[in-house]
C-alpha cells in the first residue's frame, strides 16, 4: 500500500476526516456525539432543518442512560445541503469534500429521491452510510452513484428529541454496519469471499484500522472491499473513542438478514399500532388477537427469509415469540409510525411495508400478511391526505 494516500485520523493535520450528518434528529444526534473527536482528527458536522438555530448557537444537549450528561458541539452545523455543498470546511479555507455522508432521516422514497439531495455533497473519495429502517432503502443510492462505497446500517437504539436541541436516550446503544454492493436479488453468494478487514492494516498496540483507499472499479467485489474497510474505520472509531460496545461489523449478506430480522419487528408493530386505533407495543402483545395477527406476520416474514436472502434466520436471532414477549414489558412505547401518524406526518410505509412485499413477489414469494397490512395503511394515508387537499 506504499504510496497509496490513506485516511488515518491524526496522521496529517492538514487532511482532517469530514463526516457530516443529513438528518438531525435524535439517532443521528447521537451517533454523530459519539464519532466526533477532533484530538484524533475526526470531525463532525449536522445538517439540521427545524433544529438549526438551536444546534448552530447552543449544540447538542444530550441526556444519555450509557453516558451520562453532555454537551455535543459539531464541527459546523448546515441548515441544507446546498450550505454544506458550498463550503463544507466552515474556517474559510475553502470547500474540502465529504468523506463521509450519513443520512439518518426518514427513509420515504414515495415522497421524495434522498439520493439526489445529498448529490451535492458526494465526492471521489466519498462513503455514502445509510442509518435507517425498512429494505431496499439503498438501491436508488446504488443507482445514482455507481461507482461509491455506500454502507448500510441498522440501529436498535432508544432516543427521542425531547425538544429542539435535547435528545433523550433510553436504551440501547448497538449498531450494525455492512458494505452494501448491488445486493437487491440478496443472494447466497453476496459477499462470498469477502472479509470485513480485508485490505486493511491494523496496529497490534493500539487497534487502529488504517484501511487503503485506493481508487476501485465500480464493480460488486470492489464496492464490497471498499465499503468493508469504510465501514470497518466507523466500527474501530465508534467503539475505540466513542465508546459503543455493540458496534457489529458484517458482510452484505449478514446485513440484509439484520434488515430483515428488524422487519419482523417494525412491519408487525408499526402497522398494526395505526390500524388498531393508536395502541401501543405492549398493549397489542398482550391483547390475543392482536398477539396472532402479529405473530402472524412475524411468521410470515421468517418463512419468507429463506428465499429472499439465500439462508433463513440465524438461532441466536430473536424468534417471533421471544419478541412478543420482550414487547410485553415494553410498557408506554408507541412504534414510529403511528408516532408521525398521530403528528400528521409522512409514514414510512413504502421501505417498511411495499418494499418487503415486492421484492418478495419478485422471487415467487407471497406474503398475503404483509400486503394486507399494506395495503390498508397506504390507503388510510392516502385518503388522509386527499382530505386535506395534498393528493
Amino acid at each position: 500500500m506504499a504510496g497509496i494516500e490513506a485516511l488515518s485520523p491524526g496522521a496529517d493535520p492538514d487532511r482532517p476526516v469530514n463526516v457530516v450528518f443529513v438528518g438531525a434528529g435524535a439517532v443521528g444526534c447521537f451517533y454523530a456525539s459519539r464519532l466526533h473527536h477532533p484530538a484524533h482528527n475526526i470531525h463532525v458536522s449536522l445538517i439540521a432543518r427545524s433544529n438549526y438555530k438551536v444546534l448552530a448557537a447552543d449544540g447538542v444537549k444530550l441526556q444519555t442512560h450509557t453516558f451520562g450528561d453532555y454537551t455535543f458541539r459539531p464541527h459546523a452545523v448546515f441548515p441544507s445541503v446546498p450550505a454544506a455543498a458550498v463550503n463544507p470546511n466552515p474556517s474559510g479555507a475553502g470547500p474540502r469534500e465529504w468523506d463521509y455522508i450519513i443520512v439518518t432521516t426518514k427513509a420515504l422514497p414515495d415522497r421524495a429521491d434522498d439520493s439526489a439531495l445529498i448529490a451535492p455533497l458526494v465526492g471521489p473519495r466519498s462513503c455514502i452510510v445509510l442509518i435507517q429502517n425498512g429494505v431496499g432503502v439503498e438501491q436508488p443510492y446504488r443507482a445514482r452513484f455507481p461507482a461509491t462505497p455506500i454502507i448500510s446500517a441498522v440501529t436498535v437504539i432508544s432516543a427521542e428529541q425531547t425538544s429542539p436541541g435535547t435528545v433523550r436516550q433510553n436504551r440501547w446503544t448497538r449498531i450494525h454496519l455492512g458494505p452494501y454492493s448491488d445486493s437487491a436479488s440478496f443472494s447466497s453468494t453476496a459477499g462470498a469471499g469477502t472479509s470485513s478487514s480485508s485490505r486493511s492494516d491494523q496496529d497490534a498496540t493500539t487497534g487502529a484500522i488504517s484501511p487503503s483507499l485506493a481508487p476501485l472499479p465500480p464493480s460488486p467485489a470492489g464496492l464490497q472491499i471498499a465499503g468493508s474497510h469504510r465501514a470497518a474505520l466507523l466500527t474501530d472509531w465508534w467503539t475505540r473513542h466513542g465508546l459503543i460496545r455493540d458496534v457489529e461489523l458484517g458482510d452484505e449478506v449478514a446485513l440484509q438478514t439484520v434488515r430483515w430480522h428488524k422487519l419482523c419487528i417494525n412491519a408487525a408493530f408499526n402497522p398494526s399500532a395505526v390500524l388498531s386505533g393508536g395502541r401501543g407495543n405492549a398493549d397489542m402483545a398482550r391483547d390475543p388477537e392482536l398477539r396472532e395477527h402479529l405473530a402472524g406476520i412475524m411468521r410470515e416474514i421468517w418463512e419468507a427469509a429463506p428465499r429472499i436472502l439465500g439462508r433463513g434466520f440465524p438461532e441466536y436471532m430473536a424468534s417471533p415469540e421471544k419478541i412478543l414477549r420482550s414487547s410485553e414489558r415494553n410498557v408506554g412505547s408507541k412504534p414510529s409510525m403511528l408516532l408521525d401518524w398521530e403528528a400528521g406526518r409522512p409514514m414510512e410505509v413504502e421501505v417498511i411495508l411495499g418494499n418487503p412485499v415486492r421484492i418478495a413477489r419478485e422471487r415467487g414469494v407471497e406474503m398475503p400478511r404483509l400486503q394486507t397490512v399494506y395495503a390498508l395503511v397506504r390507503s388510510a394515508q392516502e385518503a388522509r391526505e386527499r382530505g386535506r387537499g395534498k393528493l
